[in-house]
């Protein structure tokens, strides 16, 4: 395997500051070779693969996150159905990216179009024990990258899923799934991280408020338009809310995902090699906490101010929004900083939901104002706090991502529509979808919602 192939964000690291104790650890814990004093080099790859290790556990427990989410704020009929897409969709990512999206991603210098579309190669690894290899240890182990990118893949499918929930046929879905995480997530992440045009031009991006968040909405708002709103949504001018089946569920989703995005973030730092990077990680993790404290924060204020009352939902969704919008650059800025990217980006979805509704553009779990509006927020706020940052090439950057993706999954979503059909029946979609599309009835605890 190309060690070449990896993530290519441009971050620098100095000399080893590791504590010089480590060196007294027992060798075989730190060396291929029991004999062999391990160097500098040896134990910053360690401790780096590790952190991608540990950080892809957490991006990976957001998967359970999504489909608490989910399950909580679709009706009762249809919460079977949110937890089978998640675990399919997840499934079939860590599948089909290291069939094609990873070296998609991540040539190296394998482009099949320089800068623009990347090779077209099954992952491999390093061969066990690293035995006949002489491993990159300025990085990580190809594994560990690879893990670490695999979990990024399957958040952007995840959000496509709640957006479409209680409506969409399940095996059109997981189509779509496929050629996201293969093809359309892959193609554009390497135009940055891998290396590509819009990395060239400078663009900023740290943790995907772009590359992932938005492409997730981006696709999420194509599939709503084209698969229309839930039966009954939209009626006479006015819009009939649909409680979720458990917002104790909803609320627990929020915090796994509020737990994920510490791995989500403090992980793209992609070194764990020297003091100052390490230090780096926990600014990053001050940075993130207190951008979801302050867009839920936002969203209770503006909510009792709007509607009198506090919206639960709204709040969840706020302090998701505040993640979205510091994950494009959750380093430089200040806690002061951070608070305020994050208070904007709670303040922007309590709006932009019921701006969605006068649109009848229908999105169950309100995955595209959190997603995608506080996205681009987030990617235009890196001009705000890093000097590195053009606001022209952050806001061509959105517009090329947003044009390739709504290109892409709009092809995909009309051939589906036009070949299999994306949409169940008016009984089917009445009945629920647990029965129609999984022929189970609702689970008893959520019969009557």
């Amino acid at each position: 395997m190309n060690t070449a192939i990896r993530k290519m964000k441009m971050h620098n690291f100095g000399k080893l500051a590791l504590p010089a104790a480590l060196l007294l650890l027992p060798q075989t814990g730190l060396a291929q070779d029991a004999d062999t004093t391990p160097t500098n080099a040896d134990i910053g790859f360690i401790f780096t693969t590790f952190m991608f290790l540990v950080s892809g556990f957490l991006v990976f427990f957001m998967a359970a996150g999504f489909t608490m989410l989910e399950a909580g704020l679709v009706r009762g009929k249809n919460v079977a159905m949110q937890l089978t897409k998640n675990v399919a969709l997840f499934s079939l990512a860590s599948i089909f990216f290291y069939l094609l999206g990873y070296n998609l991603m991540y040539p190296g210098d394998g482009w099949t179009i320089p800068n623009i579309l990347g090779a077209f190669a099954v992952t491999g690894l390093e061969p066990v024990g690293l035995e006949g290899v002489e491993a990159d240890l300025t990085y990580a182990s190809v594994g560990s990258d690879f893990f670490f990118q695999l979990m990024f893949c399957a958040a952007t499918a995840s959000i496509v899923s709640g957006a479409l929930a209680e409506r969409i046929k399940l095996w059109p879905f997981l189509v779509f799934v496929v050629l996201l995480t293969a093809v359309i997530y892959p193609v554009q992440a390497s135009w940055k991280w891998g290396g590509g045009f819009l990395d060239a031009m400078g663009f900023q991006d740290f943790a995907g408020s772009t590359v992932v968040h938005s492409v997730g909405g981006w696709a999420a708002l194509c599939g709503a338009i084209i698969l229309g709103p839930r039966l009954g949504k939209y009626k006479d001018g006015r819009v009939t809310p649909f409680p979720g089946s458990n917002l104790a569920l909803a609320t627990l989703g929020t915090f796994i995902l509020w737990l994920g995005w510490f791995g989500f973030n403090g992980g793209s730092q992609l070194y764990m090699d020297t003091a100052g990077n390490v230090a780096d990680i926990s600014r990053i993790f001050s940075n993130t906490n207190t951008a979801a404290a302050a867009g839920a924060v936002a969203a209770l204020i503006l909510t009792q101010v709007m509607y009198k009352k506090p919206d639960l939902t709204m709040i969840l969704n706020g302090a998701l929004a505040g993640l979205v919008s510091i994950t494009a650059e959750p380093l430089t800025p200040t806690l002061v900083e951070a608070t305020l990217i994050g208070a904007v980006g709670g303040i922007i979805v309590v709006f932009a939901v019921p701006f969605l509704d006068k649109l009848k553009i229908d999105d169950v779990v309100g995955a595209i104002p959190v997603h995608l509006c506080a996205g681009i927020w987030g990617t235009i706020a890196v001009a705000f706090t890093n000097e590195a940052a053009s606001l022209g090439v952050q806001l061509y950057s959105i517009f090329v991502v947003g044009i390739f993706v709504c290109a892409a999954s709009s092809l995909v979503w009309l051939a589906l529509k036009y070949t299999v059909g994306i949409r169940v029946s008016e009984e089917d979609e009445i009945n629920g979808l647990d029965m129609a599309e999984l022929g189970m009835e609702a689970y008893p605890e959520f019969k009557n919602s």
